[in-house]
């Protein structure tokens, strides 16, 4: 299992995520930049990702669906606001509707990912949400975003190793 520790920082409006990975930093940035392997973990392992627009550039969008056991398909997207590749990215965190456009009835996290060698030659991710509110993170973690994004991270330590 790659998640070692999960914080919900209720007085920083933060939710913390830390994985450990065996492969170098150069490895693991790659489950970002690759739009295929970013399909293979980005989502629950029974919500597959599609990504239908990928990119990585401050101003770039990444919108993708993902696709629930019944068949829905739920919209998101991602607005990269920087990217220090291979050691950090950020970017605005949103539910869009079937076009791909934001859903301003949820709200918009804004998520940052640090990616830093460890002295055994593997890797430390931190990804740290952050949310306007406090009713907003109630929201986006009352609807499962704590096991989600776990289940889903959990999935990179395989695309890493392969």
């Amino acid at each position: 299992m790659t998640v070692t520790d999960v914080r919900k920082e209720t007085e920083n409006l933060a939710l913390v995520l830390t994985n450990r990975f065996t492969a170098p930093v150069e490895r693991v940035w790659q489950v970002w930049a690759d739009p295929r392997l970013l399909e293979r973990w980005w989502g629950p392992p029974t919500y597959p990702a599609t990504v239908t627009d990928h990119d990585l550039t401050p101003g770039g969008d990444i919108r993708y669906f993902m696709t629930g056991p019944e068949g829905a398909k739920y919209h998101g997207f991602w607005r990269v606001t920087a990217v220090d590749a291979p050691h950090s990215l950020e970017f605005e965190d949103g539910f869009a509707d079937d076009g791909g456009r934001p859903n301003t009835d949820m709200p918009v996290s804004r998520t940052r990912v640090t990616l830093v060698a460890d002295d055994a030659g593997g890797t430390v991710m931190t990804l740290t949400s952050s949310y306007d509110s406090a009713e907003d993170m109630d929201k986006l973690l009352g609807m499962g975003v704590i096991e989600g994004i776990t289940l889903a991270l959990n999935q990179v330590d395989a695309l890493v190793t392969a």
